[in-house]
């Protein structure tokens, strides 16, 4: 198996990660082998087939450019890449050591405690540094293996040269010439440990070129479970890097992490509620690989059945909307190719969209998950007719019905086909409304209980105050906006403080519901303190050099009762708000929320 690596025809799939064991692995692994421990099975896929993913060498060997494998390693790359390096290559094992630090190693065995039947083979396995130089305290060389000579006197066999019989017979030569007893010695070295390890059997399972791609994804991920999780975005990268039509047509190999970092770049640009990705696309905020994907994956799939029906008028059983796994892993790079560009054009409308309805912020967005079906309905439906106010107002009252009845917080895949289905039927083709609108309710109670961000209906609320034109408090001559959020620091802030609470002796269990809070700027906040409505009132008057009727007229943005506020009434000021979040809630969703009238619980 190292001949076969060696010379490039046992090779990684590309979605394989970079990863080397460390110091005291290979140590341990190398123990195993030379005592003859059975080692874990490899598992390898003959190439050819229809799982075809571009393939690299193994780290550290070195293969002539465009060597075909005959072979994908799907286990053991860590296993067999440090035993390439340690037995089989010439150059010191890149490795790393206890405290995770890069270093580079070779590796040797003590002949002494090798042949010792009462010596524990760990301790006969040395790692020595690069230079050959084992140090003690003070940086003095107590062990120096910089030649032949000097590795056969201190007896430690290089064991690099295992697999090399004509290296190992100049330096058994030169290991026997110092003692005659040394000959015993050698001989049983080479029995136990040469012969052990040049006959060493690695259990291998060996898939047929006939396996299907998504079956090689889902044995990798079986079999690596102590490494690193695959995902489809790196499984597809490698698998369009493979496609040779593309190569040849274009004189290169395609990237799908290139192409995706430049839409997602230019996507968060534009649209920072979108969020961000880093310079080599490993680490990702907000909209994700994942979700390009599956947003592709839906449209493809919706086309396809649109196709079929075309040619099948009145069939009963067309092909299905789709973004599940096996779609992902299927989808043609023609494909891609061809819908990428139009799914990135519709995410730039849909943090427009977002920006519309005041989610401007990436912590502020109610659901990530529900940007992938409003993306694929923006394709599918085109730009322009988005902008349609009818089609826009009817996205909006979709939107608002997934975030408020709170729709996209468990599994998300079969709501993505149905949303994608039903609202470009709906706003299309004068179809029945989708079920998420038809399924959104929203109950006076869940008011009282939204008290923090991890609740969608929590930051769709908030979105909802600012796009009807919520004020702060200190800026009379403007409402808070995408341009102004940033610099005045706006963020969901309590009406009746903390403090208030605690001098009152009050009940609680309110002041942290959505209904105690709005979107303040950090200032407003900072004059608020912990003083009564009735004191900080007065005081933002001085500070904005406004009058109170006007600052009454900014606390009406909010929906707050200005009155209740002036009295300090927090009973009546949480009855009123509440109402009026919940005609505002009604007003975003198209229907009526379930009251609870005077059976409300005020604590």
């Amino acid at each position: 198996m190292l001949e076969d690596v060696a010379a490039g025809k046992i090779q990684l799939p590309d979605f394989q990660r970079q990863w080397k064991w460390d110091d005291d692995r290979i140590r341990a692994l190398l123990a195993t082998v030379t005592l003859d421990y059975p080692l874990g099975v490899a598992m390898t896929l003959d190439t050819g087939g229809e799982a075809q993913f571009r393939a690299r060498p193994l780290y550290g060997t070195v293969v002539a450019p465009g060597t075909v494998p005959e072979q994908l390693l799907l286990d053991g790359q860590q296993r067999l890449t440090s035993l390439f390096q340690a037995l089989r290559s010439d150059r010191p094992v890149e490795t790393s050591d206890a405290r995770n630090k890069p270093t580079q190693r070779w590796y040797y065995i003590d002949i002494a405690l090798a042949v010792d039947e009462k010596a524990d083979r760990d301790e006969a396995i040395r790692s020595v540094p690069a230079d050959r130089l084992l140090r003690g305290a003070f940086g003095r060389t107590h062990l120096d293996l910089t030649s032949r000579e000097a590795e056969c006197r201190a007896g430690f066999f290089p064991l690099n040269l295992v697999f090399d019989a004509d290296a190992t017979g100049r330096w058994q030569r030169t290991y026997v010439s110092a003692s005659e007893d040394r000959w015993d010695i050698w001989s049983a070295f080479q029995a136990r440990v040469i012969d052990t390890v040049k006959g060493f059997k690695v259990p291998l399972i060996r898939l047929p070129r006939e396996t299907q791609k998504d079956a090689v994804c889902s044995v990798f991920e079986r079999v690596n479970t102590g490494g690193v999780v695959l995902n489809v975005f790196e499984l597809l990268t490698a698998t369009y890097a493979g496609d040779d039509r593309y190569s040849r047509e274009h004189g290169r190999d395609f990237s799908l992490s290139e192409d995706w970092r430049s839409a997602k770049q230019m996507l968060s640009s534009s649209c920072p509620v979108l969020g961000s990705i880093d310079a080599d696309s490993r680490h990702e905020t907000g909209l994700t690989s994942l979700d390009f994907l599956q947003t592709i994956a839906l449209v493809q799939t919706w086309e396809r059945k649109q196709q079929f029906l075309a040619a099948n008028p009145g069939s009963a059983n067309p092909p299905a909307v789709s973004c599940k796994r096996r779609d992902l892993l299927h989808l043609p790079l023609d494909d891609y190719c061809a819908l990428a560009p139009k799914v990135t054009s519709a995410f730039a409308w849909v943090g427009k969209f977002l920006a519309s309805q005041h989610v401007f912020k990436e912590r502020d967005l109610p659901y990530g998950s529900q940007l992938v079906p409003l993306a694929a309905i923006a394709t599918l439906l085109g730009r322009e007719n988005c902008e349609d106010p009818a089609i826009r107002d009817g996205l909006a009252r979709w939107y608002w019905c997934g975030v408020l009845g709170e729709l996209y917080g468990g599994v998300t895949d079969t709501r993505f086909v149905r949303d994608v289905d039903q609202v470009v039927a709906w706003l299309r083709d004068g179809g029945p409304e989708p079920d998420t609108i038809a399924e959104a309710s929203f109950q006076e109670q869940r008011l009282h209980r939204l008290t923090s961000r991890n609740s969608a209906a929590y930051k769709g609320i908030y979105a909802l105050l600012m796009k009807e034109g919520a004020a702060d408090w200190l800026h009379p001559d403007e409402t808070i906006s995408e341009q102004n959020l940033i610099g005045w620091n706006v963020d969901i802030r309590q009406v009746f403080p903390k403090a208030w609470f605690e001098r009152q002796g009050a009940d609680g269990a309110r002041m942290t519901s959505i209904v105690n809070k709005t979107a303040l700027s950090s200032e407003t906040h900072q004059s608020v303190g912990g003083n009564a409505p009735s004191v900080y009132l007065v005081a933002l008057e001085r500070a904005a050099a406004i009058s109170g009727d006007w600052l009454d007229d900014m606390i009406e943005t909010h929906h707050i009762s200005p009155k209740a506020l002036r009295d300090d009434d927090f009973d009546s000021f949480y009855r009123d708000r509440a109402g009026r979040l919940l005609s505002l809630v009604e007003r975003a969703m198209g229907k009526a929320t379930v009251r609870e009238g005077a059976d409300v619980d005020l604590g």
